[in-house]
């Protein structure tokens, strides 16, 4: 492997002291470790992707009391998935996930096809580091990973300059993971590499004192734990401006309008949303009988990974809509049906219910 540093320790001592560490203080009792199935470990791997394990628990229990099979979530309404999604944020890991559960319904018989990395990685959402995961956790064969744990802890354990993003870095770091991956309790030792990035080679004070590999890390004898692995390029985040309609009617509900299927918010439910307020009133000519136009509420963003989104909430109220638009439906706060919600969205609707609504109608 001519892109790999040398190793710190050969494969046998390494999984040795990862092992042993991991035997006594491991994570032995999380909700996808028992019982231990391909769906249940690709349903919480993808979960974990962005988000911690401690927030990822509750979502995934209520995920599987209510989709427990590969073939119910499969056959299970986007809007049900992504309701059940809302708060996880990046809907992308969603629509993936059940469009994967789909096609593995339609052509593997209703299992995930666990019989190499590349037939995982044919489906939606799946890469190379998650297909790893879900074989090696489920099936026991070797199969090795590289989220963002294990390159944290490789980073530092071999003192590899430059940003882990980067092709030819994370080459250097795949050809390590290759390496150090061995070929017996495969579960355990996935499970193993990522705890200890995520408790103990923390992205933030590490636990170098404490860590069974102080010995031979180079970040550590170095006395630069934190300066590996080094952060991204930042880049200058443009700023976009909305305004969203918020809509209701004499009962108090609110006109929602579901999302095309990809792009941003990718079809989950919103509020309108318009550059100009020409456009907003323009809209309410158009649909809404006898306006009137609230108070603005507070502007407040919304950080997405390559932009912030400047977002004006305008409340008004109405009589009702003049025509029936397919793509919308009245949302009672109250008694709030189950539909995947865009994050602000969900905020701004948590705020409803000391809303006065003023039924008096009035011009815009």
């Amino acid at each position: 492997m001519a892109d790999m540093p040398t190793p710190r320790l050969t494969a046998d001592e390494f999984c040795h002291r990862l092992l042993t560490w991991f035997d006594q203080y491991g994570r032995h009792d999380l909700p996808w470790q028992s019982p231990r199935s391909a769906y249940r470990v690709w349903v919480s791997e993808i979960m974990l992707q962005q988000t911690q394990v401690a927030t990822v628990i509750p979502y995934f229990e209520r995920f599987m009391a209510r989709f427990p099979t590969l073939e119910a979530l499969a056959r299970a309404p986007q809007d049900e998935v992504l309701h059940l999604w809302t708060g996880l944020g990046y809907y992308a890991r969603a629509r993936n996930l059940h469009k994967a559960a789909q096609l593995a319904l339609e052509g593997h018989g209703g299992e995930l096809p666990t019989e190499n990395v590349e037939t995982l990685m044919a489906l939606p959402g799946i890469g190379r580091s998650t297909a790893g995961a879900i074989i090696a956790q489920s099936t026991g064969r070797r199969a090795a990973i590289l989220d963002g744990n294990v390159k944290r802890s490789l980073t530092r354990l071999h003192a590899i300059p430059g940003w882990p993003g980067k092709p030819v870095v994370e080459r250097k770091l795949w050809a390590l993971a290759e390496y150090y991956t061995p070929s017996t309790r495969l579960a355990d030792f996935t499970q193993a590499v990522m705890d200890f990035g995520a408790t103990l080679c923390k992205r933030s004070r590490p636990d170098c004192k404490i860590c069974p590999f102080n010995d031979v890390c180079l970040a550590y004898a170095q006395g630069e734990s934190q300066r590996y692995p080094e952060s991204k390029p930042k880049k200058v985040l443009p700023t976009r401006s909305t305004i969203m309609l918020l809509l209701r009617d004499p009962e108090g509900r609110v006109w929602l309008e579901q999302r095309p299927p990809s792009g941003l918010w990718g079809g989950l439910w919103s509020l309108p949303q318009f550059e100009r307020h020409s456009e907003l009133n323009d809209w309410l000519e158009t649909h809404a009988i006898a306006p009137r136009r609230e108070p603005a509420m507070p502007t407040f963003h919304h950080t997405f990974s390559h932009f912030r989104l400047e977002i004006t909430p305008q409340p008004v109220s109405c009589a009702r809509l003049g025509e029936v638009r397919e793509s919308g439906v009245w949302y009672d706060v109250n008694k709030p049906r189950e539909l995947g919600l865009a994050a602000p969205v969900k905020s701004l609707l948590s705020q409803l219910t000391p809303f006065t609504l003023n039924l008096t109608p009035g011009p815009v």
